[in-house]
């Protein structure tokens, strides 16, 4: 994700992430366990879902959302202009983008009659006013870089209600990439709002995606109802509920008794509820990043030695094997762009296994006798097995880790303070998509989803020429830079190229048609059904 998290974890950690963020495609879908993912019986309207999100959303509207659960559930209260999956384009609120000869006007044609959940026309207006609250500082929405180019932003012209020109300052290859990401919300409920994320009508949004808001209790669940009205279609589901299941055990022991039907497993839980032969268990390629972060805050992390040391003292096989279960669900990484994002390569420093080197590092920077503090989301069964593995390895070289589990929302709150010294070393996870360019909000030097905290001038500007740069060799040739770059200094260390695997009760279908996409699980949940 977006501080995705894409993540969050995003989420998108977080990243966390988040940040969400997220429209690419997902790939290698199947489906696992006993039965097809079409159960038997016919297709009904009617009934509801219950999903499992592992705590709160952050905010009720898409131009803040970052993590994991805020995109899940604002993918069904909001719809985006299109969506992109692989090397197709689906449009959903838009019918066209077509860009100018030059390159550098981009015209957006909406559908016919699209409206809001509370009845008024979605039109031209809603898009300038979304745009133009993503471009304004004072409402700070991470998705601004993405739309400035040379510091200057984006513009925008109303040519109809339903037409709108998008004028950009020079020729962006990323336009279109970040674009995709984006999700209307209402001109009408916002306008004169001083500041739209801590505005209060987001507790009872108004989207227009194929669920409508009902009732939102804080630590319990958010509940959305059919939107018949949606552009995609009457969903089939009565309704959808998101119940905060913060514990994982507690979480699959209500998914087993029925109480939930689906939610986002970890690959330890697999065998567990595969035999019992009510779940079809879906496992995708998410594109997502399992990666630890160094706290360059702390003067001892600020020592690049140090961070190449800890790299070369863990072994990422034998890490992918104590949370993943195998390699079944997570291949090692190199690079912090995932295999889905365009540019990503695997020509960076790799780190291969090796003590000796490592302690020769330690020596070089001077340290011995190192303790440090490694925080990680306490329910996280994959983080949790990574932090006692990091915690046996480092002994090894010397260094002595205090592990520091945290509550998800205690540790996003840390991960955010942009002075935090608490602890060294933190884990996360993010999705953010085949645009590389939306990787800039975790890695440039102010950015808050930078949690690393490192500040390189010249790295900067490497994000930003690689943004414009329309000829693919040099544009490329500039992302290969920047992970070479991350690789060097080592300020975030990969680990993990994971898969998502959701566990979905046998009786619901149109899981083909509602598209397994990362971070949300389901692409479009208007498309499920209960069978007969």
């Amino acid at each position: 994700m977006k501080r995705r998290n894409m993540w969050t974890a995003a989420i998108m950690a977080l990243v966390i992430l988040t940040m969400s963020a997220c429209g690419s495609a997902s790939s290698d879908k199947k489906a696992e366990g006993q039965g097809s993912t079409a159960p038997a019986g016919t297709a009904k309207n009617g009934g509801s879902l219950v999903i499992a999100v592992q705590d709160d959303p952050k905010v009720l509207n898409p131009i803040y959302a970052g993590d994991r659960v805020t995109l899940t559930i604002d993918q069904a209260l909001y719809a985006p202009l299109f969506n992109v999956n692989g090397d197709k384009k689906t449009f959903v609120l838009a019918e066209s983008l077509t860009p100018s000869a030059d390159n550098l006007t981009y015209t957006l044609k909406l559908r016919e009659g699209l409206t809001w959940h509370d009845g008024q026309p979605l039109t031209a207006d809603d898009i300038i006013f979304t745009m133009n609250s993503i471009l304004d500082e004072k409402q700070h929405s991470f998705f601004r870089g993405s739309f400035v180019y040379d510091g200057k932003p984006l513009t925008m012209k109303k040519v109809d209600d339903r037409t709108v020109d998008f004028v950009l300052p020079k020729v962006s290859a990323a336009f279109e990439g970040m674009l995709v990401q984006i999700f209307p919300i209402p001109k009408h409920i916002f306008e004169g709002e001083a500041d739209i994320e801590k505005s209060p009508k987001n507790s009872n949004p108004v989207g227009s995606g194929p669920f409508k808001f009902k009732e939102y209790r804080a630590g319990e669940y958010v509940t959305l109802e059919r939107f018949d009205k949606y552009v995609g279609g009457a969903p089939k589901l009565d309704s959808v509920t998101y119940r905060v299941a913060k514990d994982p055990n507690a979480a699959n022991l209500a998914l087993q008794n029925g109480e939930i039907q689906m939610r986002m497993i970890d690959t330890q839980d697999v065998n567990t509820l595969k035999n019992t032969g009510n779940f079809n268990i879906l496992t995708y390629l998410e594109g997502r990043l399992s990666y630890m972060v160094f706290n360059l805050n702390v003067d001892v992390m600020q020592k690049k030695e140090v961070r190449q040391a800890i790299a070369y003292a863990l072994d990422k096989n034998e890490m992918i094997t104590a949370a993943y279960t195998s390699g079944e669900y997570a291949e090692p990484a190199a690079s912090i762009l995932t295999p889905d994002t365009l540019y990503q390569t695997n020509d960076v420093e790799k780190y291969d296994h090796n003590l000796d080197k490592a302690k020769e590092l330690l020596a070089q920077a001077g340290v011995s006798n190192l303790k440090l503090k490694l925080a990680y989301t306490n329910s996280n069964k994959p983080q949790t097995s990574l932090a006692l593995y990091v915690q046996q390895k480092l002994k090894e070289v010397g260094i002595e880790v205090e592990l520091m589990p945290l509550d998800i929302t205690a540790f996003g709150n840390k991960s955010l303070d942009m002075n935090n010294k608490e602890y060294d070393l933190s884990f996360g996870g993010y999705i953010m998509g085949f645009e590389p360019d939306a990787y800039r909000t975790l890695y440039m030097s102010n950015e808050a989803y930078n949690y690393s905290h490192y500040k390189n001038a010249d790295f900067d500007k490497l994000w930003d020429q690689a943004a414009v740069q329309t000829d693919t060799a040099k544009r490329g040739e500039l992302y290969k830079q920047i992970q070479q770059t991350v690789a060097n200094e080592m300020t975030v260390f990969p680990i993990a190229y994971t898969k998502g695997v959701v566990a979905l009760d046998k009786r619901y279908g149109g899981v083909e048609e509602a598209v397994t996409k990362p971070v949300v699980m389901l692409e479009d949940l208007s498309k499920l059904y209960v069978t007969e």
